[in-house]
C-alpha cells in the first residue's frame, strides 16, 4: 500500500463550532483528540476566528485542517475536518447546521436568539454528528427529530412523559393567573 493514499473514513468531521462576533464560543463540539485540553481548543478557536472573521470567503485551510464557515449578523458557524477531507461534504454539514439553527430561531439568527434556544442548538448538533460521522445534514429533517416544542406535536405522537410535562406546565400557568 502506498504511504501517501489515506483510505475513506467515516470519521469527517474534526470538529463544530458556533462562536460570537467577538471569538467566544457559544457552541462547540470536538470529536477527536487534536485538541484534547479546553485550553488548546480556546486557543485554536481564537485563531480560527482571527483568520476568519474579516475574510470573505467560506473555506480555508488552518493548521493543517479543512475549515468551512459562515456568518451571520453576530455568529459565526465552522465545520472542520482533516486537511483530506472533501470539502463539499464539510460545506453539506455546515449548510445543514446553519439552515436547521436558521429554522429553529425562526429566520433571526444571532447570539441572543441562540442563547435562548440553547438546548435545541445542542441538539441540533449531537443530531448532525456522532463522534465524527455525519449522521445527517438536511435541515428539515434534522429540525424534525430536534422539535422540541411539544404543543407543536399532535397528541398521538407525544409521549406519555411529554404529555405529563405539557399538562404541568398548563396547570401552573392557570394557577399563576
Amino acid at each position: 500500500m502506498d504511504g501517501g493514499i489515506l483510505e475513506p473514513s467515516l470519521y469527517a468531521v474534526k470538529a463544530i463550532a458556533i462562536l460570537d462576533n467577538d471569538g467566544n464560543r457559544l457552541i462547540t463540539k470536538y470529536y477527536d483528540d487534536q485538541f484534547p485540553t479546553a485550553k488548546e481548543q480556546k486557543q485554536f478557536e481564537k485563531n480560527l476566528f482571527g483568520k476568519t472573521h474579516k475574510a470573505n470567503s467560506e473555506i480555508i485551510m488552518f493548521e493543517g485542517l479543512t475549515c468551512v464557515y459562515k456568518s451571520n449578523v453576530d455568529l459565526f458557524f465552522y465545520v472542520v475536518g482533516s486537511s483530506q477531507e472533501n470539502e463539499l461534504i464539510l460545506a453539506s454539514v455546515l449548510n445543514g447546521l446553519y439552515d436547521a439553527i436558521n429554522q429553529i430561531l425562526r429566520k433571526n439568527v444571532e447570539k441572543r436568539s441562540l442563547l435562548e434556544n440553547l438546548d435545541a442548538a445542542f441538539l441540533v448538533v449531537d443530531e448532525i454528528c456522532d463522534g465524527g460521522i455525519i449522521l445527517d445534514s438536511d435541515a428539515s429533517s434534522i429540525v424534525q427529530k430536534v422539535s422540541i416544542r411539544n404543543d407543536d406535536a399532535p397528541l398521538g405522537e407525544q409521549t406519555v412523559a411529554q404529555v405529563l410535562q405539557s399538562a404541568k406546565e398548563q396547570i401552573k400557568w392557570s394557577l399563576l393567573k
